[in-house]
């Protein structure tokens, strides 16, 4: 039996993913390139969708859905060939990044697929590896043993993590990385322009995400904090609770209740924040 990483919320840059408790696809936003094409969907069980700043592209994304059996699907703009993922097998967990598409093999091992000009597609050598993000021009892999490994884009120093331990989750934006460590801290590097590294007081942490310029935290009792760009409205989620799972696309934030609704902030020009009549989302 494979063990699938749940993954059952996706931001992108203009667009916003869901699985439903019957395994189906709901999506709204952007859809310029097929990316919320996801009706005829089924039996999924994590999904991933591709972001980047939007001072970098005009919103061009895809969008992964990961099968129970282990297969992957994707739909949107393909110009990378980051949709083609048909013959990937054994997969327990995907990401996206802006061209490209990375996926978690039940061995630990991982392959990836698209544009790979800055290197964030050489994970050829990853071994026990256990969860994966992708941003704009880098990917990050979290280790069995608590560290982390990085490939692509290091201009800003965000793949600078070779000290990194105790982690149990990362996620990758736009310049910066975020680690997760098992005593609810955060560690972070890269740009912090827009002070998105700033989370050294934060604490009862179990959950990250991280969009082009900011970090988000799921805590403990069910609320959540934000920090960086909030230039969208994407950081108003303090008065957010019952929260059980956190997502971040380039410049807004949703998140998912405990009973199956979802609630977002943010840049909603494409309508990737109308999440409000969602109902019956896929909460474990």
């Amino acid at each position: 039996m494979i063990s699938i990483h749940k993954n059952n919320l996706a931001a992108g840059i203009r667009h916003t993913v869901a699985i439903t408790s019957d395994g189906s696809v709901v999506a709204v936003g952007d859809n310029k390139v097929g990316q919320c094409d996801v009706e005829n969907w089924r039996d999924i069980v994590a999904v991933a969708a591709g972001n980047v700043h939007m001072a970098t592209n005009t919103g061009n994304a895809h969008t992964v859905g990961l099968k129970k059996d282990g297969t992957v699907m994707a739909v949107g703009w393909n110009k990378h060939h980051q949709c083609d993922v048909n013959d990937w097998q054994d997969i327990i967990s995907v990401a996206a990044g802006w061209g490209r598409t990375i996926g978690l093999k039940s061995d630990g091992t991982v392959v990836a697929v698209g544009r790979n000009n800055e290197g964030q597609c050489n994970v050829n050598g990853w071994h026990d590896i256990v969860a994966i993000s992708s941003g704009d021009w880098h990917t990050v892999g979290l280790k069995s043993d608590g560290t982390a490994v990085v490939t692509g884009n290091n201009r800003y120093g965000q793949c600078q993590i070779n000290d990194w331990n105790n982690l149990v989750a990362i996620a990758a934006g736009y310049l910066h990385t975020v680690g997760l460590k098992s005593d609810g801290t955060l560690v972070a590097v890269g740009s912090n322009k827009h002070n998105q590294l700033d989370i050294s007081k934060w604490y009862d942490v179990v959950a990250i995400a991280v969009g082009s310029d900011h970090t988000v935290g799921l805590k403990t009792d069910g609320t959540v904090i934000s920090v960086g760009s909030n230039n969208h409205g994407q950081c108003n989620v303090h008065d957010w609770c019952d929260i059980i799972a956190i997502t971040a696309g380039c410049a807004h934030t949703v998140g998912l209740k405990s009973k199956g609704t979802v609630v977002a902030v943010g840049n909603n020009h494409y309508g990737q924040c109308e999440v409000s009549n969602w109902q019956g989302i896929h909460t474990n």
